[in-house]
Parts: structure tokens; C-alpha cells; sequence
């Protein structure tokens, strides 16, 4: 298989940081990110275009084109509901191929009124109230008709507070309320229409609509039932899911149906299933198996901190005790900044007053002294200061006193331990 240029838009979703990470370190895949507006992506992808229109704009397609063929793009990965629909849309105008579903299914799913009509007849579907006026008792659960994940979803307790809710622009499903747990259910259909993964997690906590807490559970029968009725009456290509909650009873009820990545599939694809792979495959004709590790995995996420800062430096001086490694253990953040040098070809010198043979600690700890352009052990009466060289350089070390005099002396910037994170580029 040729090495095929991805470009997920919009580059800046969770949707879109999934996606990345499932396909980052493929041999098979050289990924670009791109957006309309300034994100978190330009911090994530080594490739980066961004100031295309929106999929909304009428000159989307054309600028769209125009990136596709400045960078020999081969496939589009979308990484939203509203940008999936209309990249489908847009397929036939477009200079390369989008990963997605058939038009009439990305559609119909895109809506839930769509969806819960084409599925009228299966009993997992919700009791819907076309009007206020047909409710018979509150609470009720209401979601937006166009919309994604749990966003925007709500118990509505009264009528007055229904009223309140539908006087807006907003259009809204009205459904029986469900109390219960919350699930995702994970699956990729191959090209011939073969339902071959299905993965249930519990939505455990979630904010603005994304799970930030979820957990892989047994597939039980009747989850199962529902994903192979849902996939014999809709054509899917690759990866999929959907998403239940429990009724008053405890039965199942669909909110949801995506013909893409969810942004928690990161708890799938680390059992060894790599959905977005797996669709690329098999978007390009490829057979492809499947290996399920099957065990116990609770994702949880927060918030993320990437750093862009204005210092410029040719040469490390890096600092060895109680800094490459700490309480007796490596300093795994600290090692992989020395790699990240290492990488860009940015010479690291290793700077100590280690008591004991350096040579011999290094080989304690299983780092390389081959990873350090020079190894310079000074004695403890000695100022680092004295012994740092060259312009655009910088300094690590845990010691305040030591930072204080080279910062003094030579003006260059000096970090600590807690600092070391603003050096890393996590662009892939």
C-alpha cells in the first residue's frame, strides 16, 4: 500500500485529535490537519492549513480543492457531524475522496427526527411527542432534531419549561425521558455490508456533550441485536456507532446514530481495534482482520496543556541530577525532550556535579551516553556558568541557585522541571 495523504477537517474537534492519534504513527499514512478558524490543531499536526472557508460558505469547494491539490491530498477524514454531511455532499466536486458513508445514510443520520422515523417500526426506538400538547406526563428527555453526541440534551421537568425550551430557533426531539446509563456502542461494517466489531463502553462522565469518563463493558444480547438490525437497514463504510440510554424500565432506547469517529473511540481502538485504520483499509479494497485484546479499559480525560513559546536555542545544557532523573527513576519527561533534540538534531550537553562516576550512573539508568554531544562533570565548587558556551542556548536544571546564576551571568533562558513541557512539540 502506497503511503496515502490524509487531511482530517475540521483539524481542531476531539473528533479530529482521535483521529490523529489512531493514525499518527501508521507507516501507511501522512496526515494533515486543517480549519477554517484558529485552534488547538496548529499545536497537534506537523502539517497545518487553516483559513479555508466553512463548509457552509459558497466558495468552500473551490478553496477546498485548492489545498487538496497543493498538498497531493488523497483522502478527506471529516471530523464533525455538519462538515461529514457536507463533505458527502460535496464528493462529486471534490479532488479527493472522503471517508464516509453513502450519502443517504450520513443524511439520514444527521437528523434525529430522520433517524427515529426510518427506524419507526424496532422497539428501541424512544416514545416521541410530535407536540407539547401530546405529552401525558414530565419529565421528558429533549434533544436537538441536528446535533451531536450529548450536546445540547436535557430533562425538561414542566410545561412551562418546555414552552421556554421551544420558543427558541432551536428544533428539538421530544422523547420519554431516560434515566438510566448512557452507552456507546463502537462498530465498523467492511465493504460487503459484514457488521465485524461492535464495542459497548458506559458513558461515565461527560462535558459539552463529549465522555470524558468511559468505560468498555460486555456486549450484551440485546445491544447486539439492535447494532446488527440498525446495520442490515443502513449501508455503512468503515466505522460507525450509536448511542442508547436505559428507559424507566431499564430497556434501551437509541438517541443516536454517527457514520464517524466518536471522539472517545480512543477506549476502542486501545483494545486493539483502530477504527479510523481499519476504514482506510478498507476503503481501499484491502481484507482486513481484527484483534480484540478484550480487556478491562477506563478512559478518562481533562483538559491538555501544548505550548508555543518564542525562545530560540541551537545547544541543551542539561542538568543530571535530581533532573534527568528523580527519586531514583528516570525522568521520562525529561529523557523525552532529550530525544526530541536528538531528533532535530539539536545537540544536548550533559552538565553535572554528580558525586559518583557519571558514566557508570548513566549506564544504571539505561540512557545512552551517545545520546549527549559532550559530557562535562565539574566539581561541586565550580559554576555551571563558567562552563556554558554559545548565543542561542538554554538551561535545565532543578536547582534554583544554579538557574539564578546562569540567568544572571549569561542572560539566557533557564527552566525547571515543571517547565520542561513547554519544550515539547507534539506535532505529528
Amino acid at each position: 500500500m502506497m503511503k496515502q495523504k490524509v487531511l482530517i477537517f475540521p483539524a481542531g474537534t476531539e473528533i479530529a485529535f482521535e483521529i490523529h492519534n489512531a493514525l499518527k504513527y501508521s507507516k501507511f499514512v501522512e496526515l494533515y490537519g486543517c480549519s477554517s478558524i484558529s485552534c488547538h490543531a496548529e499545536f497537534v499536526f506537523k502539517n497545518y492549513i487553516e483559513g479555508v472557508p466553512y463548509p457552509s460558505d459558497p466558495g468552500f469547494v473551490d478553496a477546498f480543492n485548492k489545498v487538496i491539490d497543493e498538498y497531493g491530498i488523497d483522502l478527506i477524514y471529516p471530523a464533525h457531524d455538519s462538515a461529514c454531511l457536507a463533505l458527502t455532499q460535496a464528493q462529486d466536486k471534490l479532488h479527493a475522496k472522503v471517508v464516509t458513508s453513502p450519502l443517504e445514510t450520513v443524511d439520514t443520520c444527521r437528523s434525529k427526527t430522520k433517524t427515529y422515523e426510518f427506524f419507526k417500526d424496532e422497539d428501541f426506538i424512544p416514545r416521541t411527542y410530535p407536540s407539547a400538547d401530546d405529552i401525558d406526563k414530565y419529565p421528558v428527555f429533549c434533544k436537538p432534531a441536528v446535533g451531536q453526541g450529548a450536546e445540547g440534551a436535557m430533562k425538561v421537568t414542566s410545561r412551562e419549561e418546555l414552552d421556554l425550551l421551544l420558543s427558541g430557533d432551536e428544533q428539538y426531539v421530544i422523547c420519554e425521558y431516560l434515566p438510566g446509563d448512557e452507552y456507546t456502542v463502537d462498530c465498523f461494517t467492511d465493504r460487503n455490508g459484514v457488521l465485524r466489531s461492535s464495542i459497548i463502553r458506559r458513558r461515565e462522565r461527560i462535558r459539552s456533550g463529549i465522555a470524558v469518563r468511559s468505560r468498555i463493558i460486555p456486549l450484551d444480547e440485546q445491544v447486539k441485536i439492535i447494532a446488527e438490525k440498525i446495520n442490515s437497514k443502513m449501508v455503512f463504510s468503515g466505522a460507525w456507532f450509536f448511542q442508547l440510554k436505559r428507559n424507566t424500565s431499564g430497556e434501551y432506547r437509541l438517541l443516536e446514530i454517527s457514520p464517524r469517529i466518536p471522539g472517545t473511540m480512543g477506549t476502542t481502538r486501545n483494545l486493539g481495534i483502530n477504527y479510523p485504520m481499519l476504514t482506510i483499509f478498507d476503503l481501499l479494497g484491502y481484507d482486513v482482520d481484527i484483534i480484540n485484546n478484550n480487556q478491562d479499559i477506563l478512559l478518562d480525560r481533562a483538559f491538555i496543556s501544548r505550548y508555543q513559546t518564542s525562545v530560540k536555542y541551537d545547544k541543551v545544557y542539561l542538568d543530571f541530577d535530581d533532573t534527568l532523573y528523580l527519586d531514583d527513576k528516570v525522568n521520562i519527561m525529561a529523557l523525552a525532550f532529550v530525544y526530541q533534540c536528538f531528533n532535530k538534531g539539536i545537540p544536548v550537553v550533559l552538565l553535572t556535579m554528580h558525586e559518583k562516576d557519571i558514566y557508570d550512573s548513566l549506564e544504571r539508568f539505561k540512557i545512552s551516553k551517545d545520546l549527549f554531544a559532550e559530557i562535562i562533570h565539574i566539581p561541586a565548587d565550580h559554576n555551571k556558568s563558567d562552563y556554558i558556551t554559545g548565543k542561542d542556548v538554554i538551561f535545565i536544571d532543578d536547582a534554583f541557585s544554579k538557574r539564578k546564576d546562569v540567568h544572571d551571568k549569561l542572560g539566557i533562558p533557564v527552566y525547571d522541571l515543571d517547565m520542561i513541557e513547554s519544550l515539547i512539540d507534539w506535532r505529528m
